[in-house]
């Protein structure tokens, strides 16, 4: 009869059995990071909607609180990969509050976000390749997210260019037709 210790089997009592794979360590080690990453965007979008509601920017405000989410999502979605692959997740600390001086400021502030985590996923990516093609192929879908981020982001500073960022009227009238 085999012994029971609260519930648990002992390793004597596993012999046999397959031991699930795990990711490389160096992947473990870049999902973490970009987890960290997708954390520090989720709290600077969370800043970001709390500043410009603070303001009067309410549809930025909006805008930036979806986006919090998003992030938010993409973290998640990260620690899933790594459990679902039998390891860990290790969030590292990030910073939870950013201060802005006004929404151009934030718009800059997103898109260095954006084209950083999409520089890091691409490079991810071609290390990964060779090591972990199916880690590879779940990075696509990150890889594509930033491809757009990085458009809209770049296509909101392309606009602000057609204004006078000081003029706190013509901010308003774009904060209006832009995230309207």
């Amino acid at each position: 009869m085999k012994s029971v210790n609260n519930g648990a089997v002992g390793p004597a009592e596993n012999k046999g059995l397959t031991k699930p794979i795990m990711l490389n360590d160096a992947v473990v080690k870049l999902l973490n990071e970009r987890i960290g990453d997708e954390y520090a965007a989720h709290y600077f979008y969370n800043s970001a909607a709390n500043w410009c509601a603070s303001v009067g920017y309410k549809k930025a405000a909006t805008f930036f609180a979806a986006e919090a989410v998003s992030e938010l999502e993409h973290a998640l979605k990260l620690q899933k990969y790594l459990v679902d692959w039998n390891c860990t997740p290790t969030i590292p600390t990030v910073p939870t509050f950013v201060d802005f001086g006004n929404l151009p400021d934030v718009i800059d502030g997103a898109y260095k976000i954006e084209l950083a985590l999409f520089k890091k996923y691409v490079e991810n990516s071609q290390s990964i390749f060779a090591v972990d093609l199916a880690t590879f192929d779940f990075l696509q879908e990150f890889r594509t997210i930033q491809t757009t981020s990085v458009a809209e982001y770049s296509d909101l500073l392309n606009a602000l260019d057609l204004i006078d960022i000081n003029d706190r009227l013509s901010v308003i009238h774009f904060e209006d037709y832009y995230f309207g």
